[in-house]
């Protein structure tokens, strides 16, 4: 299975149902994105493919095939993207462990909905769970970075 995965060309010869997630953290060495639940339910696994977000503990490599994935650290190599930078400023983290699932998901939000409401806000990042109970500052860190602009 040939893809991309933030933006260098791969080759997975490995079993087609493999979890995305393995892939990338076990044979790339990109531990970024996190293991939560494994059943797809919380985000912490959140990566971009074709800049969707997905959750990469359920997405088997076979679905990858011809894609391009881009995970936390492919999402801005200085981690300077609107959102990265929103998140810092607003010090939404707190434990840290969801943080890349939940910017991934924010970014991909921002890019398909340049402007969006609180209501799409609630809506994208529902299935995004930060057991430190970060809310409220993960939704003023989306409108900020909203306001600053994203590139898609």
């Amino acid at each position: 299975m040939r893809f991309r995965l933030n933006g260098i060309a791969r080759e997975h010869t490995g079993p087609s149902e493999m979890p995305l997630l393995w892939y990338v953290r076990d044979l790339a060495g990109l531990t970024g994105t996190k293991f939560g639940c494994g059943l797809g339910l919380c985000g912490a696994c959140t990566v971009h493919v074709e800049g969707t977000a997905m959750r990469s503990c359920q997405l088997p490599m076979s679905a990858v095939e011809g894609q391009s994935v881009t995970t936390i650290e492919g999402l801005s190599a200085a981690g300077d993207h609107a959102v990265q930078r929103a998140w810092r400023e607003h010090g939404v983290a707190q434990c840290g462990y969801c943080q890349s699932g939940q910017i991934m998901q924010a970014a991909a939000l921002i890019a398909e909905t340049p402007k969006p409401t609180d209501a799409d806000i609630d809506a994208a990042m529902s299935g995004n769970i930060c057991r430190c109970g970060t809310y409220a500052r993960i939704r003023a860190a989306i409108k900020a970075a909203s306001a600053a602009g994203v590139e898609a």
